[in-house]
Parts: C-alpha cells; sequence; structure tokens
C-alpha cells in the first residue's frame, strides 16, 4: 500500500506540507480531517478535489475525518474573498449540513479499522462562552500573526470585519478539539486554506506544545487558467436536482485534452498504471476521447448511480447520433428536456396520439415542424423522416407506445434536425 503522501505525489495532488509530515506517515495510519462549508445545500464539482483527498487518505490506510462546519459557516471564512460574505440562519444552516453529510457518506468507508467519521463543530462551540473563548483560546494567538496570513493582508484595503477576521482562530480550535479529543494529527484542505490550517497547528503547539502536521492541495484549474467547476449556466453540483446527471455526465465528457490527465489524477481512484494506461490509449486516438469517457463512466457512477449513468450515456448518443430507438426511450422526462434544451418544441393533444395521429398531420399542421403537407409529404418520399430515431414512411401513425416516458415524440429531419413533440 502506498505512503499517503506519495499517492499525492504522483496524482498532482500535493501543494505544501508541514516539515515532518511524510515521517508521520512513515510511522503507521494516521487521522485526518478536512473541514467543508456549508454554505449551499450541496457540494459542488470542485469540492470532490477535497472529497477525493479523504478518499485517497482512507484508501493508503488512515482514519479519515469529514468536518461540517455548523459553527464555521455562522461566521463564513474569508479565503479567497474580495467581500464579507452573508450570514446564514440556523434553519437553512442545519439543512445544508445534511444535504452535505449525505453526499459525503457516498464516498467514504463507514466501517472498519479505518471507518470515517463525519462531525459538526456546532458541537463543541454550542456551550462555548465568547469570554470563554477569548481568555482560553484567543490569547494565545497574537493579533500580528494573524495579520500576516494572506486572507487576512488581501482585505486589509477594502477592510473585513472582526467576525471574519476571527475565523482562522475558530478553525484553529477545531484542529485542537479533534487533536485532543479524537487523535486527529493531521488537517487538509486547499491551498487557500494553509493559513487557516496552520493557525491550527500553531494554537495545537502553544496550548499543550503539541505537534501536528498540515497539508495542502493545488487549487483546481483548467489548462487556459479559468475555474474548475464553472459552466456558462454556473456551478456544477453533487445534487442531481440542481445538475443532472446528464449535464453533469457531459460536462467531464467536455473535459478539454490539457487538462483530462490532471483531473484522471484527482478525481479517479483507479491506480498509477491504469490511469497511464488509458492516457496512453488516448493519446492514440485523441478524438476517441478515451480518457473523458472514462472519467466520465467513473464520477457520474459514483456520486449519481449506475442507472443514471447509463441514461446519461443513452442520452449522449442520442445527440451524436449512435442512439437507439431503445436507447431513446429508456430516458426520463428530465432527462430528455435536458438532452434538447433548446430544440424547438410543440405541444400536441394527448387524445389525438392515443387514436392514432398520421405522420403529415404531426409533421405540419399538429407541430409545425415542417411548413406544410407537401413538405412533409416530400420529406417522407426522400426517407429523411425519423420518429424518435426510427425511418418511417408517409403510412405511419404515432400511438401511445410511441411516446417517450409516456409523453414526448422526437421528430427529426436529416441528422441533426430535431423536434420534440409534447404530448398533454
Amino acid at each position: 500500500m502506498k505512503n499517503f503522501v506519495e499517492e499525492l505525489r504522483w496524482r498532482n495532488m500535493l501543494h505544501d506540507m508541514t516539515p515532518g509530515t511524510e515521517e508521520l506517515f512513515a510511522k503507521g495510519p494516521v487521522t485526518g480531517y478536512i473541514g467543508f462549508d456549508p454554505t449551499a445545500d450541496s457540494l459542488g464539482i470542485g469540492n470532490m478535489v477535497q472529497v477525493m483527498t479523504l478518499t485517497h487518505f482512507q484508501r493508503t490506510g488512515n482514519k479519515p475525518i469529514a468536518l461540517v462546519g455548523g459553527a464555521t459557516g455562522m461566521v463564513g471564512d474569508p479565503s479567497g474573498k474580495s467581500a464579507e460574505r452573508n450570514l446564514l440562519d440556523v434553519e437553512l444552516l442545519n439543512h445544508n449540513l445534511n444535504c452535505q453529510k449525505k453526499q459525503l457518506e457516498k464516498f467514504l468507508d463507514f466501517e472498519g479499522a479505518n471507518a470515517a467519521q463525519i462531525v459538526n463543530n456546532y458541537d463543541w462551540f454550542k456551550e462555548f462562552g465568547f469570554l470563554e473563548f477569548i481568555r482560553d483560546v484567543g490569547k494565545h494567538i497574537s493579533v500580528n500573526y494573524m495579520l500576516a496570513k494572506d486572507s487576512v493582508k488581501n482585505r486589509l484595503e477594502s477592510g473585513m470585519s472582526f467576525t471574519e477576521f476571527s475565523y482562522q482562530l475558530i478553525q484553529g480550535y477545531d484542529f485542537y478539539h479533534l487533536w485532543k479529543h479524537m487523535g486527529c494529527s493531521i488537517q487538509m484542505g486547499g491551498s487557500d486554506q494553509w493559513g487557516n490550517i496552520t493557525t491550527g497547528t500553531e494554537l495545537i503547539r502553544r496550548l499543550e506544545s503539541g505537534q501536528v502536521s498540515a497539508l495542502t492541495t493545488p487549487l483546481i484549474k483548467k489548462a487556459d487558467g479559468s475555474k474548475f467547476g464553472k459552466t456558462e449556466g454556473g456551478n456544477v453540483w453533487l445534487d442531481p436536482k440542481r445538475t443532472s446527471p446528464y449535464k453533469f455526465y457531459q460536462f467531464l465528457l467536455n473535459t478539454a485534452d490539457g487538462d483530462i490527465g490532471n483531473y484522471l489524477r484527482v478525481f479517479s481512484t483507479k491506480n498509477q498504471e491504469e490511469i497511464e494506461a488509458i492516457e496512453s490509449e488516448h493519446n492514440h486516438a485523441p478524438h476517441m476521447r478515451v480518457a473523458q469517457k472514462a472519467l466520465a463512466d467513473e464520477l457520474t457512477q459514483r456520486v449519481h448511480s449506475e442507472d443514471d449513468l447509463q441514461k446519461a450515456v443513452n442520452a449522449s448518443q442520442v445527440l451524436f447520433g449512435q442512439s437507439t430507438t431503445e436507447m431513446l426511450m429508456s430516458l426520463d422526462e428530465a432527462t430528455i428536456l435536458d438532452v434538447f434544451d433548446g430544440v424547438p418544441q410543440a405541444k400536441i393533444s394527448k387524445s389525438d396520439v392515443e387514436s392514432g395521429l398520421d405522420i403529415v398531420g404531426l409533421l405540419a399542421e399538429k407541430t409545425g415542424f415542417l411548413a406544410s403537407n407537401g413538405e412533409a409529404r416530400r420529406a417522407l418520399k426522400e426517407n429523411s423522416i425519423s420518429i424518435n430515431k426510427t425511418k418511417v414512411s408517409d403510412s405511419f401513425q404515432a400511438t401511445s407506445s410511441d411516446l417517450i416516458d409516456g409523453k414526448y415524440l422526437l421528430l427529426q429531419r436529416g441528422k441533426k434536425n430535431y423536434f420534440l413533440a409534447i404530448a398533454e
């Protein structure tokens, strides 16, 4: 089994670490944690970098703790922010925490000798009085030390509240609490968290002369320098209600060749030999997008399900003209609407379909897909019309059995001219 630091190193996931960290892992299994910010009711694909850090951590024999910030979420982390965050009320915060917990449970193993745990820092902060905190904790970290952190220095001109200024001290105490009560000896996070994490190592040293480690991973960016996890429509989320499995799959499938090697190393649980074999196959025939498909398949299945993956694959093949009628009929309503977002649509009467709707009327009068009955007949004579990916003649009648998910008919002229009829 690989040493965790070695695992991160070949995966290009190691940014910085405190002296002695490699020696720590050489001694045997380690307990470590990463904190997650509950500002939304779903983790985004950007959070997957840290989810995978914990996954790799556990797979190399260590015990992971995922901390959801019920307390720190009330304060707001200033790291990487140019302005003060809006504070969340307790009800919304708890909703977000519960949603994120369910997502984290998909990736970590909660049984066995190195079983993962999920903790909420509100549990130890809820009874911690302000005066007690500033007396017993705050006196050990100087203002000069806190001002030297990049998360603070970068905001000095625009200003920051005492609330956000105190964030690093609260996160530092989290590390102290987990070290003291759960034997946690390392905190990990993105490179923007270095200042907050090392405040924790310093607090442990000053409070009880304890020795712990800090480790950060690089912030993942695209080869063109833009932020990973963003699309024109906004963030890519793990929650299927926010980002459908089809759109999630497409996001990964559309990864640029310049990024795919890095993404495979970060997000896949495949070992080094397997990933290098995929890259070699990809480099021989980049147009086949072998690497992109490997990543999209693995991550869609893990974030969603095997069934969602198959629907996403079938839906993708619809767009590239490789699908069958059976594949199309297997799609649910949400996937159909995702795939054909922006395709012209028209409503038709469901009762007309139930009684049998002739193809000429369907193409022209009922939907307006084609301009006239005459144009519809010419297109049928040319054999260029398909219904649900199957070529039809002028004798075809659409019936209820043709409806996808009991509601949709896919009309097509030629290879790329699509139209969606919605039976209501």
